[in-house]
């Protein structure tokens, strides 16, 4: 079993085998997402690793907020999300699918999202997931540790897993979709860095409309060592909100970057 702080619920650095909660998010289960998130599962048991899997379309996730997530609001009440999902969380008085969902963050010392890229974004299903899951008083708020650093959520790593249909050359610097870091910031910064999770480099498939046999094993070799380093990949070098980086206002300080360093690239540790 795997130890936690009884304070936090975050888990032990030093223990092995570790815990890994896989959320999928295809509604077909035998699409390349479905291909990759079975391979995901049988890899990381067959390391030893306990693993425990959300399959949204599986289980009909709900992805829309509403006032049934907090089952003791008042219907006839203004419904503001942020203070009623705190209260409701605190209390222990959430709708119990999103408790079992925090349940299953709070075990996991790793978290894996499986999804297509649609629409340059996650599948609503998986947004609604993050919606419900990641509430106030969880993951973020005054009644925990600031974002951007040792979070609500510390201790755990978050790795992505996308299948995007256009070539890798579209995803490039110059290519015309955007940098694949800048469409992933919102995830990777935004939710898991912002809940204190640590992000490692996200691994993608291009070109997912038309994999060959071939290609699906060399995607799959290539997968399979990113999961057997899943806890010991260096993470995206994000920079903490608490590090002395950020001015009182949240803003980055004047010259602390590399000279001609801009967007997304100024919240990553120089030289990392």
């Amino acid at each position: 079993m795997n130890p936690t702080t009884p304070q936090t619920g975050r888990p032990s650095p030093s223990t092995s085998p570790r815990k890994v909660l896989v959320v999928a998010a295809h509604p077909e289960p035998r699409s390349l997402n479905g291909a990759l998130t079975e391979f995901a599962v049988e890899r990381l048991r067959a390391a030893g690793h306990h693993v425990r899997v959300s399959d949204l379309y599986a289980m009909k996730w709900k992805a829309a907020v509403d006032g049934d997530d907090f089952p003791e609001h008042v219907a006839d009440d203004r419904l503001r999300v942020m203070a009623e999902s705190q209260r409701a969380t605190l209390a222990g008085r959430l709708a119990p699918e999103i408790a079992a969902e925090q349940e299953k963050v709070l075990w996991a010392d790793a978290v894996v999202l499986q999804f297509p890229m649609w629409w340059f974004s996650a599948p609503a299903m998986l947004k609604g997931w993050i919606d419900r899951v990641f509430t106030a008083g969880f993951a973020y708020g005054p009644e925990v540790p600031p974002p951007y650093s040792e979070g609500a959520l510390a201790g755990r790593r978050a790795l992505l897993s996308v299948t995007a249909g256009a070539r890798e050359t579209a995803f490039s610097d110059r290519g015309i979709h955007g940098r694949l870091a800048e469409l992933l910031f919102p995830l990777q910064h935004g939710l898991f860095w912002f809940a204190g999770l640590t992000p490692l480099e996200p691994f993608a498939v291009f070109g997912s409309n038309d994999v060959s046999p071939e290609r699906f094993e060399a995607a799959k070799e290539e997968y399979g060592r990113r999961l057997d380093a899943l806890f010991t990949d260096e993470p995206v070098a994000f920079r903490s909100l608490v590090g002395g980086d950020y001015d009182r206002e949240m803003r980055l300080l004047s010259g602390i970057e590399e000279p001609g360093t801009s967007g997304i690239d100024l919240h990553v540790r120089s030289g990392a």
